[in-house]
């Protein structure tokens, strides 16, 4: 039996503690998108601030008495929802220092701004000693939290984006996948990048103004959310009504901020088709960063890089652009080109996940003391020889291109590979729940195709887990297979 009163005082609390992190959202997206250089130490100070007002928020100790007394719904399964995920926030919340949450806060606000200028300038040096203090920062932050024996600093940091989320489970789903892509790649003739001389040094504004088009298109309502541009491409909600996302425009290709708008439109499709009156309680948020990269991923290689798509797009960029002549096929070859290199965002689909292997075996090896912060460049252009055959020729195109570690954001990365199973498996259910898809995906309808996330994957929430949603929607649990029959396929092989 549970206690409405309690509850009720339960959600107006999370819904003020979630309007607070709202307003740290702003000032994160300001400083991604807009915020003057001069500016870092006095926004790493409002940070801070923000942080210590919500840790303080977060461990009232009225939460525990609220939620001792509103027990578990048996009959109201979006009130059990609820109540299961503010119990587990209330556990981390209640382990975390609060001088930590603040060091933490102000010290990944200073790092980004640092990874920046070392990007720019090559300079490993300039951000080494930022990544060492998060590095240290987040050990203490595992250890606060805690795992379960046989278990390791990681898994305490990857609960957090991933519920259940460990390495030893990563692992287990990495090691026959790397090899099954190691035998896809041997199979696949490397192919160098279609011709795409058309498509370079087309002026920057006139790509983002017809991106916007296409977002769009795909049902970004920008009635509830804003496109800008960033170095790092990203998404983020600063509440219902305002999903706010970046591209990453080049004058090289046009496919860069192609890749980059319907990567991070299908994130902010997720973000706008969560149920608004659930907004500020679990029940209404994401369901883990592997469901919510399976959208984008789904977007961006299902759709974006499938051959109806480019029956259509490849249209829309002549008549835009004023190129007669382009060829479907050969951008199509080109968007789908296999060519081990250096840059994650910009890997062809039997690639990526090594990028992202490299990743999490290095995050576990600096978090278990392996290797030192110092060390990294070397370690990372070794895994890169290793595992895809190639050397950085820099540290700007090797460990300093990816934002991530720079936030403190570790534990993240296997959700990249997560969210590419997913999407795959999530995709094969939906053409078999609409059969028209690729006649209306070559016309350049999305509508069919949103309207079905919508349904199956928007509107629950985190009603039910990731591994049950997934059983639910395809009939199967998460496997490689389907991803490896889409490459299959992609490749011939």
């Amino acid at each position: 039996m549970s206690n409405p009163t309690a509850y009720q005082s339960l959600v107006d609390h999370q819904r003020d503690i979630a309007l607070l992190g709202s307003t740290q959202a702003v000032l994160g997206w300001d400083q991604e998108t807009q915020m003057p250089s001069d500016a870092v130490a006095h926004r790493a100070a409002q940070l801070g601030q923000l942080t210590r007002l919500t840790h303080q928020m977060q461990t009232d100790p009225r939460i525990g008495d609220w939620l001792d007394a509103a027990g578990n719904s048996d009959t109201d399964a979006d009130q059990a929802c609820n109540i299961s995920y503010w119990r587990k926030g209330w556990d981390r919340a209640t382990r975390m220092p609060e001088d930590l949450a603040v060091a933490l806060s102000e010290a990944s606000s200073v790092a980004m701004a640092a990874w920046q200028q070392a990007r720019a300038t090559d300079s490993f040096p300039e951000f080494a000693p930022h990544l060492e203090t998060l590095v240290g920062l987040k050990r203490r932050e595992a250890e606060a939290m805690g795992w379960p024996a046989g278990g390791e600093a990681w898994d305490a940091l990857a609960d957090e984006f991933d519920p259940g989320m460990t390495a030893a489970s990563v692992s287990a789903v990495f090691t026959p996948l790397r090899s099954a892509l190691v035998d896809l790649r041997a199979s696949v003739p490397e192919q160098t990048t279609a011709d795409i001389s058309a498509l370079k040094g087309l002026p920057v504004d006139q790509q983002t103004r017809f991106l916007k088009d296409l977002v769009a298109r795909m049902g970004f309502s920008f009635d509830g959310g804003v496109m800008a541009t960033s170095t790092h491409p990203f998404c983020t909600s600063l509440g219902a009504g305002d999903v706010r996302m970046t591209m990453r425009s080049d004058e090289d290709t046009l496919l860069t901020a192609l890749g980059s708008s319907m990567h991070e439109c299908g994130h902010a499709l997720y973000e706008q088709g969560l149920p608004r009156v659930f907004a500020g309680q679990p029940r209404g948020a994401y369901n883990g960063l592997s469901i919510h990269e399976s959208q984008s991923r789904l977007w961006e290689n299902h759709v974006g890089r499938s051959k109806p798509f480019w029956e259509w797009f490849t249209g829309q960029i002549a008549d835009e652009f004023a190129l007669p002549g382009l060829d479907a096929e050969q951008l199509y070859r080109a968007v789908n080109r296999t060519e081990a290199g250096l840059i994650r965002v910009e890997a062809d689909q039997a690639t990526y996940d090594l990028h992202i292997m490299v990743r999490f075996e290095l995050e576990r090896a600096l978090l278990n003391g392996d290797l030192k912060p110092s060390e990294l460049p070397d370690a990372w252009n070794a895994h890169y020889r290793d595992y895809l055959g190639v050397t950085p020729d820099s540290n700007a195109t090797g460990c300093l291109q990816d934002i991530h570690w720079s936030m403190g954001a570790m534990g993240y990365f296997p959700t990249y590979t997560l969210g590419n199973l997913y999407a795959a498996q999530l995709f094969d259910a939906a053409r078999a729940a609409l059969p028209a898809l690729e006649t209306q995906i070559a016309s350049g309808d999305f509508a069919p195709l949103l309207a079905w996330l919508r349904t199956e994957i928007h509107d629950p929430g985190r009603l039910h887990s990731p591994s049950e949603l997934c059983e639910r929607v395809t009939g199967k649990a998460l496997s490689a297979e389907p991803m490896l029959a889409h490459l299959g396929r992609l490749h011939g092989v």
